[in-house]
């Protein structure tokens, strides 16, 4: 088995004791972005495993787009990010 050379980690542990790896990553063809993949991505960043600008290259997403995912996760959580709740989060 070859592992591919990338910069940066690998993995990181999260602050519940679980591991966060590139391979958990959403694939690069990704269009449909469901709360999940949100998060996954989003924890991602905020714990080193990939830039921010690594973010936004390859999955072809703006920087404002990132920042509001980062933005709800830090206020209210994974429950942030769901399209259905974004009218209640909105108002507080």
């Amino acid at each position: 088995m070859y592992l591919k050379k990338v910069d940066g980690p690998r993995s990181v542990t999260l602050p519940d004791g679980s591991i966060l790896s590139r391979a958990d990553l959403p694939s690069e063809q990704t269009r449909r972005w469901v709360a999940s993949r949100k998060a996954v991505v989003v924890q991602a960043v905020l714990y080193g495993l990939i830039t921010k600008s690594d973010v936004l290259t390859k999955y072809e997403i703006s920087d404002e787009e990132l920042d509001l995912w980062i933005d709800a996760v830090t206020r209210h959580g994974l429950a942030g990010l769901k399209v259905t709740a974004l009218q209640k989060f909105r108002q507080l």
